[in-house]
């Protein structure tokens, strides 16, 4: 049975003063301190308190060059800032922060098309608006390395290679009845695996890539680039809230299907468990020593763990190891994403799309299952590949509250669990 862990703030903080007491009195854990230098505080971060997030006090200087109306999209720059926090960014960049600042960029300069008629900016404006779209967001929270770290480029809000940025020319170029009928209402579980809106999305793109006066080598980068056109100009069509949510459906639809981590060598793995598989002890350690790296990397959904799960698995089946591993060494799909400090416990995030939330007393707070013990599956050749629609096991798309709390939630979790301090100490002792 899945069960939701809530942390009330003092025991939490509680649990983490003896978690940092009992590694500092280990030197292994302790800070290198030269002799001919003052001592550095171990833990910088403690003032003001991780818990709040700091927001900078001071107005943000932006160029005045921009036309963007960033104020009439307040309510998207605020949900940004905060699926983008500071040091949370790097850690939810896959799954929150990148598809929100995504989205958010494609709804305002949609809008925008509104007043210019023009669905891109021209290569000037567009480093001023990407620039000062920057400012307003780090002086809202968001980390100040939010276009390092989502790969957000000033090309990003132009054309690019495609052909069409007017709106008369592209509504008289596409079928805008065929398109708006199928994303105008998208099912973010239907859609990634009947894809009828973004079949719909790839038509329009292929049609605008027709008016086109050059051809390019590889066609697809300029379908890919159209693609952003069209998604602008539904944006236009759709209410702000309606136009956040198809667009962060169709990312993760896109998000689900690929595993995020980065796999190390795994000779180790190989040479203690070997097909006989004699010593389950040496084996079992391997596997948890390795699986401890992965978990060090970042915050992944449950359908991605799962891919994690057949992509490790079927690395080492290349190894020649045969038996289920898996199950001998108790895996579970929590193993593969960020643990929560020295406890076993793994937040998996929800495969549908969600948002960190922000409350003046607690801080920064999103969604995650802290026991979701879900034996990771073992791939098998009847299986080529973990379908978002074939999965071999199930896996609900948002965490379930416990049944004794029945109150807990409403038409999905409303309650979060908060755990910032912990995911530091994971960078910070990695």
């Amino acid at each position: 049975m899945r069960r939701r862990a809530e942390f009330e703030m003092g025991l939490f903080v509680v649990v983490q003063f003896m978690f940092l007491f009992s590694l500092c009195l280990s030197q292994e854990f302790l800070p290198e301190i030269s002799p001919d230098t003052s001592p550095q505080p171990f833990l910088p971060f403690i003032a003001p308190s991780p818990m709040v997030p700091y927001i900078n006090s001071t107005m943000p200087k932006l160029s005045g060059l921009c036309s963007l109306n960033f104020t009439a999209s307040e309510s998207l720059i605020q949900t940004t800032s905060h699926n983008c926090w500071t040091v949370f960014a790097p850690l939810l960049a896959n799954v929150m922060c990148c598809p929100q600042l995504d989205a958010s960029l494609t709804i305002i300069l949609g809008k925008a098309s509104e007043e210019t008629g023009l669905l891109a900016l021209n290569r000037t404006q567009s480093k001023h608006c990407l620039s000062d779209l920057e400012q307003i967001l780090v002086g809202k929270g968001a980390s100040s390395q939010i276009g390092r770290i989502c790969s957000i480029h000033s090309s990003n809000l132009t054309a690019s290679s495609c052909p069409v940025i007017n709106v008369d020319e592209f509504e008289s170029t596409v079928d805008t009845s065929k398109l708006l009928l199928a994303c105008e209402k998208v099912d973010p579980v239907k859609e990634c695996c009947e894809q009828t809106c973004q079949n719909a999305i790839l038509d329009a793109a292929t049609n605008i890539t027709m008016k086109a006066s050059e051809p390019l080598t590889d066609n697809s980068d300029r379908i890919n680039d159209c693609k952003n056109i069209v998604n602008r100009w539904l944006a236009t069509k759709l209410e702000p809230s309606r136009a956040k949510e198809t667009l962060r459906g169709l990312a993760n639809c896109k998000i689900n299907k690929v595993c995020p981590l980065v796999f190390p060598h795994m000779r180790h793995i190989g040479g203690n468990c070997s097909n006989e598989l004699s010593n389950h002890t040496g084996c079992c350690r391997a596997m948890e020593s390795y699986v401890s790296h992965l978990q060090k990397q970042t915050l992944i959904t449950n359908l991605q763990a799962l891919d994690c799960a057949t992509s490790l698995g079927t690395k080492l089946q290349k190894l020649n190891i045969t038996k289920n591993i898996f199950s001998v060494c108790h895996i579970s799909l929590k193993d593969f994403s960020l643990q929560v400090g020295n406890q076993e416990s793994g937040c998996l995030l929800p495969s549908l799309p969600s948002d960190a939330i922000f409350d003046k007393d607690s801080g920064i707070s999103f969604t995650c299952d802290l026991n979701d013990n879900i034996p990771a599956p073992w791939p098998s050749s009847t299986l080529s590949s973990a379908s978002t629609c074939k999965k071999p096991v199930r896996i609900p798309a948002l965490p379930a509250a416990a049944s004794s709390q029945p109150g807990l939630y409403n038409e999905g979790v409303k309650r979060l669990v908060m755990f910032f301090l912990s995911m530091v100490l994971v960078m910070l002792l990695s």
